[in-house]
């Protein structure tokens, strides 16, 4: 036998080697995966949380809330709460207590795609987009504009195809669009008909809201069959901080509560502006405003799936600028996360909101502190996690595929270190060191664990200096716009058929044109 032909069996061996490590793993397999558990990192310690959860509770039953509407009071001040003489609506602690003991904990957020459902609980960290940015940066020039409908359904596109953006939260307003029913009626379908992920939106009026569903009710295949998996979520600010209902978000949210849509309780004060500048201030007023949308909804629907959604902003004191980026506001999710899990509610945070205007540096080193600190608190979902710049003016569809990058590698942080016994490798060690060749390269287990233990940049770039001037010294955001490209010119989601969507424009005033969603011959 020739030496070539003794090869040849060795050759075939390692190309199917090769081609069974490119091949896609099972989810349960793959290094990193939705629903990972973090909350190692705790900037609140037990006291803390008690001291936080009983401000807010003084808070909630001394101060209370103003502008409260007649449909909230009457709920309110029937099952124990009062209206003071000055018009602020006070919670006693007994009633807030008894909401959190029975609020809806295990719930699903669904996908319209069963394999995109997940559980938003416990310390699963689950990542996501949100908004709503009102330009559009383009990452080469740094240019801004205006952002639009088909801008809103090419990102809908780009997060269906990226692995570790878990959900999407409408991520921009629709500059093009003037009449508030449009704006929500075609929010709404653009991101249900760009990706079959949990999709979370947001609405103006409270008629919006049922024509919404109606539309989603077709989509689901009747009402029954929505209720049973409501796919999409209300991102909802129904308080004005500091301690004010707000009139319209309230109605839409009575609404989404009797359609049956998750609710987003959403409070998001501004440190040092709409909250107070100290940190563990601006904590207490946020928890005990999404205290009290709680007791609101819970009184309206008991039980309804509600996440806890405390995100006090951070502002720069010297302008008075919000400043989404900075530790301050990566230390206050991670505390929120905690407050969360404090209660044994669905939590749900902000982090990855750059002050940075383009895709650079300080884009990367800020989304990266925040997104890692509030997945390593715990975080069940992480808003503003992919996307958004100038401290959530301003999205750029190339910075969603860096940022899947960024937080794949956060979420290979929250998995940690396995301590299996095959793990540990006593008997890999002996192998190699009496037995092989002196070095892992080729070793099983090695093989093994490239691809279940580690996890690989899409548009990082790890090659050596040679080869990257040899493949045009490109950076990351121009591999991150040829994927981008890509994807837009490949990717037209059909999990929505063409039928349905005729019905759906019969019957909606849908503004995007239907050519704009195939391929272009």
């Amino acid at each position: 036998m020739s030496e070539a032909q003794a090869k040849a069996p060795r050759r075939r061996g390692r190309s199917a080697r090769r081609e069974e490590r490119a091949a896609e793993l099972p989810p349960e397999m793959r290094p990193v995966r939705p629903g990972l558990e973090g909350g190692l990192y705790k900037p609140l310690g037990d006291n803390d949380l008690k001291r936080i959860h009983e401000a807010a509770l003084d808070v909630l039953a001394r101060v209370g809330l103003s502008e409260a509407i007649p449909s909230c009071i009457e709920l309110v001040t029937a099952a124990g709460g009062t209206l003071s003489d000055d018009g602020r609506l006070l919670f006693p602690r007994a009633l807030v207590e008894d909401t959190i003991a029975k609020a809806g904990r295990r719930f699903v957020l669904h996908g319209q795609d069963p394999s995109h459902d997940f559980e938003p609980w416990g310390k699963k960290v689950h990542f996501g987009t949100a908004g709503a940015a009102v330009h559009m940066v383009d990452a080469m020039t740094g240019e801004y504009r205006e952002s639009t409908l088909a801008d809103l359904y090419d990102i809908a596109r780009v997060v269906d195809r990226m692995d570790h953006i878990h959900f999407m939260q409408r991520s921009i307003v629709l500059r093009d669009l003037e009449v508030t029913r449009e704006l929500d009626i075609n929010t709404c379908y653009a991101a249900v008909s760009g990706t079959s992920k949990h999709v979370g939106t947001s609405f103006f009026q409270p008629e919006y809201v049922d024509e919404a569903v109606r539309m989603l009710h077709m989509i689901a295949g009747g009402e029954d069959k929505w209720r049973a998996r409501p796919f999409v979520s209300m991102s909802c600010c129904f308080v004005v901080p500091p301690l004010k209902f707000a009139e319209d978000a309230c109605l839409c949210m009575e609404a989404g509560a009797r359609a049956g849509m998750p609710i987003l309780l959403l409070a998001a004060g501004q440190a040092g502006a709409t909250s107070p500048a100290s940190l563990a201030g601006a904590v207490v007023q946020e928890v005990a405003e999404v205290l009290a949308g709680l007791v609101y909804v819970n009184l309206i629907v008991p039980g309804h799936p509600c996440m806890f959604g405390a995100w006090p902003f951070v502002s720069d004191l010297r302008t008075g600028a919000m400043s989404g980026g900075s530790g301050e506001q990566a230390v206050l999710m991670a505390a929120c996360a905690q407050m969360a899990q404090f209660y044994d509610l669905p939590g749900a945070v902000a982090a990855g909101m750059t002050d940075s205007k383009v895709p650079d540096a300080q884009a990367g080193y800020e989304k990266g502190i925040t997104t890692a600190l509030a997945a390593q608190a715990g975080g069940n979902m992480i808003y503003e996690s992919a996307g958004m710049h100038a401290s959530l003016l301003g999205f750029c569809l190339e910075s969603l595929v860096i940022d899947n990058d960024i937080l794949g590698s956060v979420l290979r942080t929250v998995r940690g270190i396995e301590m299996s016994d095959d793990h540990l490798s006593v008997e890999t060690i002996r192998e190699v060191s009496t037995q092989g060749p002196g070095h892992y390269l080729g070793h099983a287990q090695t093989l093994d664990m490239m691809q279940k233990d580690y996890i690989y940049p899409e548009v990082g770039d790890r090659t050596s200096p040679k080869e990257w001037i040899e493949q045009g010294s490109t950076n990351v955001v121009d591999k991150a716009r040829k994927r981008t490209r890509e994807i837009l010119s490949e990717h037209f989601p059909s999990h929505i058929d063409v039928a349905m969507d005729a019905r759906i424009r019969a019957a909606f005033p849908i503004k995007l044109p239907r050519g704009t969603m195939r391929p272009r011959p």
